[in-house]
């Protein structure tokens, strides 16, 4: 390609086409996302954002390029208005557009000037860098917390999910074995009841 400048600005161009999917269950692959997308718009790439601080178990983050800025919005504005799950987990999916620094392949950007410094711990600075890093690890704790009390969430919905799956499959049991073995047909003539195969 070109020059710096011009492998950023279609790097931009990427990043507006690009919608960010979270919450998406860990059974969830690339093949399924497409799949799940192409009714609403040509996938042309499909990254997952991986977890490696949390376990495996967590809710998974995707990245994925649609053929147009339009099909992106349109996607994310009918995810936000109604519920959209994936592999039939109990995990509605998010998305919302993706942001620059969400690509770990992204270009420099040319007018992005970058110092590093180290701070000696009399400077003034050194308090604000102590207080932004124990900061970060207080936001650490509270989302392992906040992932903990979604998981337990889910399992409670998915085990609801069970029950009533199960209620189902014995009223459905039930009225094909009565259907099978004569005992609707016979109650149709006891009640003077017309029946059909229908």
């Amino acid at each position: 390609m070109g020059s710096t400048s011009e492998k950023y600005a279609a790097f931009k161009e990427k990043v507006r086409r690009t919608v960010y999917f979270d919450n998406l269950s860990p059974q969830v692959t690339e093949s399924v996302l497409r799949t799940a997308l192409e009714q609403f718009a040509i996938v042309k790439t499909v990254k997952f954002i991986p977890n490696y601080i949390g376990p495996s178990n967590l809710p998974q983050c995707a990245l994925v390029e649609l053929d147009s800025v339009k099909k992106a919005e349109e996607v994310i504005l009918m995810i936000r208005q109604y519920p959209f799950m994936m592999s039939g987990m109990p995990r509605p999916v998010r998305a919302r557009h993706a942001e620059e620094e969400m690509f770990d392949d992204r270009p420099i950007d040319p007018d992005r000037k970058i110092q590093c410094t180290w701070l000696d711990p009399s400077d003034p600075d050194f308090e604000v860098a102590m207080e932004l890093k124990r900061l970060a690890c207080k936001h650490a704790a509270e989302i392992s917390f906040m992932h903990r009390l979604q998981l337990l969430e889910e399992e409670k919905l998915a085990q609801q999910q069970t029950e009533t799956l199960k209620v189902h499959y014995k009223k459905f049991k039930m009225i094909e074995d009565i259907t099978m073995d004569g005992t609707a047909r016979r109650l149709a003539r006891e009640y003077d009841m017309r029946i059909t195969d229908e």
